[in-house]
């Protein structure tokens, strides 16, 4: 399922149109992603967790050359599933 078929799904289930489906997802998008940039983290229950881990540097090696490189430590989003999603998978 693509953007479009997420936003056209939201619509049909939540009785909205596709503009208001469209303006629901980007602000739950913008929502996790300015609370994440904050140092926060978004718990939505029932449906998981997210929130930034910090990726230590390390070497790494260049596949084309063999050459070792630093790669610089990161902040990267992560995301958690909780117990209602996993259940509702298996």
């Amino acid at each position: 399922m693509n953007k479009s078929e997420f936003i056209a799904h939201i619509a049909t289930t939540a009785g909205l149109t596709k503009a208001q489906a469209t303006a629901a997802l980007q602000a739950v998008e913008t929502g996790v992603i300015d609370n994440l940039a904050n140092g926060g983290e978004v718990t939505l229950v029932g449906f998981g967790t997210f929130k930034v881990t910090d990726r230590a540097a390390r070497t790494g090696r260049n596949p084309k050359t063999g050459e070792e490189i630093q790669i610089a430590a990161t902040k990267v989003p992560s995301f958690k599933a909780g117990k209602a999603f996993k259940d509702a998978l298996n």
